[in-house]
């Protein structure tokens, strides 16, 4: 049955192009599919738009902060308008990553061992004592991330314990604290979850150096492998904590869990993203064609979910 779709894309994000992307992306093929389809990015106009539209649904296309944070679905809720995507809370949960990885290991899954630093706390304790302690807890390789945002901005991989406050000043630019992890040695994988269901793993195989913002978005610049070469029962292990993740989180519809699987073929959750990109280089749809669903499918499923969760309000 068509619908009339409003695709929120854009906003003022650090990832804002990637998100007209993945909105431009998902727009032709649901105009293709029959759907009446409405583009919008997120400004003053926004929630005029949508409450005059006539619009069934919305298509969540967004990244970064504006998309990701819960901030726009608990506008949609307010008018009452279904949407794509994990709902308010499990969007605010997941983007918090210090506040995620605890949920995480709260409910016994496998995440790297982590320090949580503020800006304030960086300032008032004093570089060299909070850092000489980060060393000796996560070892001399460190993962070091903003607390929230998504595309690897502002991470870095750190090997000598010297290099750890420039990285954290780097990663401090992009968010007021900052997630520091040990490094874990071995296979990127990410699992998507469609409607609770796990689909074929995507192993991720940059061509030169780590899979960061510009490995994810430039065609040719990443291998990728689906179903992932995995053991049999590696696979499943994957499959079973992204679910779980998804679980934890309270996710709906559609999530993408990244993982790394070590050297012992243990699964490792670094986060989850519950507004994944939909771009030709990413991973969802990569995953979706692997199992079996073209890119409009996809599109037509999580339209098809939204609908139906407000039709069982």
């Amino acid at each position: 049955m068509p619908h009339t779709v409003a695709v929120l894309s854009g906003g003022l994000s650090l990832e804002r192009e990637v998100s007209l992307r993945s909105g431009g992306r998902v727009a032709a093929a649901l105009a293709d599919r029959g759907h009446q389809v409405t583009r919008l990015d997120v400004d003053a106009t926004l929630i005029p738009s949508l409450e005059t539209g006539g619009f069934d649904l919305a298509f969540l296309a967004l990244h970064g902060s504006a998309g990701e944070d819960g901030t726009i679905q608990s506008l949609l809720e307010l008018i009452a308008l279904p949407y794509t995507g994990p709902d308010e809370l499990a969007s605010a949960l997941a983007w918090n990553k210090p506040i995620a990885q605890g949920l995480y290991r709260r409910a016994g899954l496998r995440v790297p061992a982590n320090v949580t630093l503020t800006q304030q706390a960086f300032r008032e304790m004093g570089a060299v004592a909070v850092l000489d302690r980060v060393a000796a807890a996560l070892g001399s390789r460190v993962v070091v991330k903003p607390a929230t945002g998504g595309s690897c901005l502002g991470l870095s991989i750190v090997h000598d314990p010297s290099a750890l406050p420039q990285a954290i000043v780097g990663a401090f630019s992009y968010a007021d604290s900052v997630l520091l992890e040990a490094f874990v040695t071995g296979t990127e994988v990410a699992v998507t979850v469609l409607d609770g269901q796990p689909l074929p793993p995507v192993e991720i195989q940059p061509l030169d150096g780590a899979y960061d913002f510009t490995a994810r978005y430039t065609a040719g610049a990443t291998e990728f492998h689906a179903p992932a070469r995995l053991a049999p029962e590696v696979r499943l292990a994957c499959e079973q904590l992204a679910c779980d993740a998804y679980q934890a989180i309270g996710a709906r519809h559609v999530s993408r869990a990244d993982l790394i699987v070590d050297d012992d073929g243990r699964p490792w959750l670094l986060e989850l993203d519950t507004c994944p990109g939909l771009t030709e280089t990413s991973l969802v749809p990569i995953a979706a064609q692997a199992a079996g669903l073209e890119f409009a499918d996809l599109c037509e499923r999580l339209v098809s979910l939204a609908v139906a969760g407000e039709d069982r309000r």
